[in-house]
């Protein structure tokens, strides 16, 4: 990854100065250039990315006023039998709401500026023309009976949205990173997943309830929050979240009526 690192600053040419940053299991190697960022990804595929997904796919249909980090630059490669991939962005300054974990555990006590600045986002996200699908079908299927304890829904509902919109991608002032997930999503799905984030702290959990309740508090909102949820607890079941697990499991049961099954482990893939 070091390698790739060096590899994918010289084509771009660039010169990266910070310290270097690793991702999840050592999939992503990051690095300050400058006034710009320099992320390098190991991937299984070795072709270059599918038109319209990832960052370079949210670079070419998302509106520039969904504040985001702007690309400069991107590669694909393959060496040695692995794929790589490279995104030269803009290096955002302002710190991350939770830089250590995707839940919230204190209030950021952020402005009406900053909560209206993201509810437009989300609005013109909603607009732009999303290519892949975010969840899919089939694991809903069989996540709604494992992580829930219902049926799967007769039908899910979809708009273009982020797929990850968590505390730990999300910056004050506003910048939403992390595009990688981006596409058609279940309705509701992205304020859900934020919102099911925030339950230990209740004061954002019912901001958030209140600046989307007209997508929250419908019958396909109410499904997105619901996947939104399967999800959270079927990282629950591979030992994340231990502090959240408990209001998870309520928010879970207030919905459907049903006290979901929480399973020791779990290998659907999301």
């Amino acid at each position: 990854m070091e390698a790739a690192h060096q590899y994918a600053a010289r084509r771009l040419g660039v010169h990266c100065d910070g310290v270097l940053v690793w991702g999840d299991l050592g999939l992503t190697l990051s690095c300050r250039a400058g006034d710009q960022w320099l992320r390098v990804f190991s991937t299984k595929r070795t072709g270059a990315r599918p038109n319209g997904e990832g960052i370079v796919g949210a670079a070419a249909l998302i509106s520039g006023d969904v504040p985001r980090p702007r690309l400069h630059g991107s590669l694909d490669w393959a060496a040695d039998g692995f794929g790589y991939g490279a995104d030269l962005l803009d290096f955002v300054p302002h710190p991350v709401i939770s830089p250590h974990r995707p839940d919230l555990v204190h209030d950021p006590d952020l402005s009406d500026e900053w909560w209206s600045t993201l509810r437009r986002a989300v609005i013109r996200l909603g607009q732009a023309q999303g290519v892949r699908t975010t969840v899919r079908d089939s694991w809903i299927e069989k996540a709604f009976p494992q992580f829930l304890g219902i049926p799967a829904p007769a039908k899910v509902e979809r708009a273009t949205g982020h797929g990850d919109l968590h505390w730990g991608n999300l910056t004050a002032p506003l910048a939403i990173l992390d595009w990688e997930r981006w596409g058609l999503l279940p309705v509701g799905y992205d304020p859900g997943n934020l919102y099911v984030n925030s339950l230990l702290v209740p004061e954002v959990a019912t901001r958030i309830r209140i600046e989307f309740a007209d997508v929250l508090d419908t019958p396909a909102g109410r499904i997105g929050e619901l996947i939104a949820l399967a999800e959270m607890l079927q990282a629950v079941a591979r030992g994340y979240y231990p502090e959240l697990a408990p209001l998870l499991v309520a928010r879970s049961a207030e919905l459907t009526g049903v006290e979901p099954p929480v399973p020791v482990s779990s290998e659907i893939p999301a």
